[in-house]
């Protein structure tokens, strides 16, 4: 791939595309969006308005994060608070189909809101290659992929959907957001999903919940980042595990730990981590985390598990 020529050409495109029209970019913080920003951002300059949607089911401290890192980069984040509404979309719901529907609905009902208030015609957002064969395959509907299930954004939302990257796989991606200028923060972070936590929580959604599997993956990420995995984090499971504290017998928590090796995401297998770092995680998350009591490591490969548990 000619990086140069690849980028020049979707700039062209996106200008050609929007037009002289106000265009939203959904911004999430992770490579594939953050490429799409800055390519639109070049396109389009003030007919661009960038928002990230606080769904409460981010890694610690992300919208801000996310925030001064564009402010860096001279392109201004709007951060909208819907927690309240992506944890009531999301009450009851057990199934992961289900969750990833009610996700789906929710994130472009909001987007759609704010399309709306700024009388915005389009909507760039991150698709990349392995989410539109993995929803076509079957495998599993990823959130932002709506006409391969049958949903015109334009008519059920009020805006056109533009995804620059839709032809290219994660390492390409990285190549683009590196060559566009955005830190290594940014171009070499780990892939994060749209329904963000909500994946990693198995069973119904809560904010208590999520705020284990955050506390965990916080852990799992900072312990095992010199060994730079495609992907890593925690999981926690809806059923609990009995454990010893001061004599006497306890149930908590069940965390599991996943990290992966990986090109595209389409295929994976569990990353050789050392017994010393695994130990260290473990020790971390029951000694941080009294409310779990047990932590193990998960090693099946992809196929025939996906990366995410749901």
């Amino acid at each position: 791939m000619n990086v140069k020529a690849f980028i020049e050409r979707k700039i062209e495109d996106i200008q050609k595309t929007a037009g002289g029209q106000k265009t939203i970019s959904a911004l999430s913080g992770g490579v594939d969006s953050s490429a799409c920003t800055v390519l639109a951002a070049r396109a389009i300059g003030s007919n661009l308005k960038c928002i990230f949607i606080d769904d409460g089911l981010m890694r610690e401290g992300e919208p801000e994060q996310v925030r001064l890192i564009f402010r860096e980069l001279g392109i201004k984040v709007d951060v909208v608070n819907a927690q309240r509404e992506f944890f009531s979309a999301l009450k009851g719901k057990t199934d992961p189909e289900e969750k990833r529907k009610a996700f789906r609905h929710k994130f472009y009902s909001v987007f759609g809101r704010e399309v709306f208030k700024s009388r915005a015609g389009f909507l760039v957002q991150g698709t990349i290659k392995a989410d539109i064969l993995e929803t076509k395959g079957g495998v599993k509907t990823q959130h932002n992929i709506l006409e391969q299930i049958g949903i015109d954004p334009e008519k059920g939302y009020g805006f056109k959907v533009i995804e620059p990257l839709k032809d290219l796989y994660k390492d390409e991606v990285r190549i683009v957001a590196k060559a566009l200028g955005l830190p290594e923060e940014i171009y070499l972070r780990m892939p994060f999903p749209g329904p963000g936590l909500a994946t990693r929580v198995v069973g119904e959604v809560t904010p208590p919940r999520v705020a284990v599997v955050r506390k965990a993956t916080q852990i799992v990420e900072e312990e095992i980042a010199r060994l730079r995995p495609f992907q890593a984090f925690a999981v926690l499971l809806n059923d609990q595990g009995t454990g010893v504290e001061k004599g006497t017998r306890k149930f908590g928590d069940i965390i599991i730990i996943r990290s992966v090796e990986s090109k595209n995401a389409l295929t994976a297998k569990a990353t050789r981590v050392p017994w010393a770092v695994l130990e260290r995680i473990a020790k971390r998350i029951v000694k941080e985390m009294p409310q779990v009591t047990r932590v193990a490591y998960e090693l099946t490969p992809k196929p025939p598990a996906t990366i995410e548990y749901i």
